[in-house]
């Protein structure tokens, strides 16, 4: 069945559905990661966007149990070809499969090179994935003008808390969308884990008495979580140890003083130079945001700039003065490297007290 990709700009590329067919608007994105397609599809940073995958050929090892959560949360998928044949000794099911159950509309054999060229040259813009071959231009283009992502990290929160049993610290993990492998890489450092819903309280945190806390990524405007926020300010007054990832770093920024902005085109793969101000060393790492803390905004007092992304000099750490609290803006749990910032969890442990 043909499908057609419309951007807001009037663009429109045609090529075949995969998935669901239904008919969808959202903010179109790209990511430039060579594998790992199925932690693209079920991370949850990735509500309220359809992801184009600038790789070329997608789904060539079906779908294993690698999964970052319990669903696929991009409202589409945009690939130039999907794999027919998947080979894998763990292969459960076919992509195609995958995106039909979890009810997720695609379109195949689409230019994404020309796609992604016109995302990085206007920017990131909303769009439309269709099957409908006659569609109305006038009617279809204010809808995707109006579009907006809204409030996410509601939508991709668990609904209530519960723990992973561990021996040693324990670490309270604010669910903003997080990905499996953050409260995994906890674990696996012993540590009890304890993932609280969004907008928790600060006061019920700070009274279950954690050895520290971890802000998880998550989708969406940073700005938009002023109740979030407000929270997390309460929990920056504490002495309690803070690691915070991704959108949990935008929003400690936020608590504190700082402003962010959204970057052109964002930066999402699992390439991406990062640089640790502290030893000079550079490490590759995997990244998914849209928005970007502007540590120019930051009082020096506060805070301090403690990585920078290499290719483009924005932020993508902060480590805060007189506090236990380091940010990251990338994905240390998410093995680009593949083990190249797992020392980030080991200084996380150290603030704890170490190893119990």
């Amino acid at each position: 069945m043909k499908a057609f990709l419309i951007l807001e700009d009037g663009t429109v590329f045609t090529g075949k559905s995969i998935g669901s067919k239904k008919e969808m608007i959202s903010e179109i994105v790209f990511n430039t990661s060579m594998t790992g397609y199925l932690e693209v599809l079920t991370d949850p940073s990735y509500a309220g966007q359809a992801v184009v995958m600038t790789y070329p050929l997608i789904g060539n090892y079906g779908i294993t149990p690698d999964m970052e959560s319990k669903k696929a949360w991009p409202d589409g998928y945009i690939v130039r070809e999907l794999s027919r044949m998947p080979s894998n000794f763990r292969c459960e099911k076919t992509i195609q499969d995958f995106l039909e159950e979890q009810d997720v509309p695609g379109i195949a054999d689409v230019d994404t090179r020309a796609l992604t060229k016109i995302l990085r040259e206007k920017g990131t813009m909303n769009g439309m994935i269709t099957t409908n071959e006659n569609y109305n231009m006038e009617e279809i283009l204010p809808k995707l003008k109006s579009y907006k992502v809204g409030d996410v990290v509601s939508k991709v929160t668990c609904s209530e808390k519960y723990v992973l049993e561990g021996n040693g610290k324990k670490v309270a993990l604010l669910d903003l969308g997080a990905k499996n492998n953050i409260a995994n890489s906890l674990n696996n450092c012993g540590c009890e884990v304890t993932v609280y819903p969004a907008h928790t309280t600060a006061e019920e945190i700070i009274s279950a008495n954690p050895d520290g806390i971890m802000l998880s990524n998550g989708p969406g405007d940073p700005a938009d979580c002023i109740s979030i926020i407000e929270e997390i300010k309460k929990l920056y007054h504490t002495d309690i140890p803070i690691f915070a990832i991704c959108l949990g770093h935008q929003l400690m920024a936020l608590a504190s003083g700082a402003a962010t902005h959204k970057l052109k085109y964002g930066h999402r793969g699992g390439n991406h130079p990062v640089k640790d101000l502290r030893t000079g060393r550079v490490y590759i790492s995997s990244q998914n945001h849209g928005y970007v803390v502007d540590d120019k905004s930051m009082d020096s007092n506060t805070a301090v700039p403690a990585f920078v992304n290499v290719n483009d000099g924005t932020n993508e750490g902060l480590e805060y003065k007189g506090k236990q609290i380091f940010t990251v803006q990338f994905h240390p749990e998410a093995c680009p490297g593949p083990k190249d910032s797992d020392y980030l969890f080991e200084r996380f442990m150290d603030m704890m007290g170490g190893v119990k």
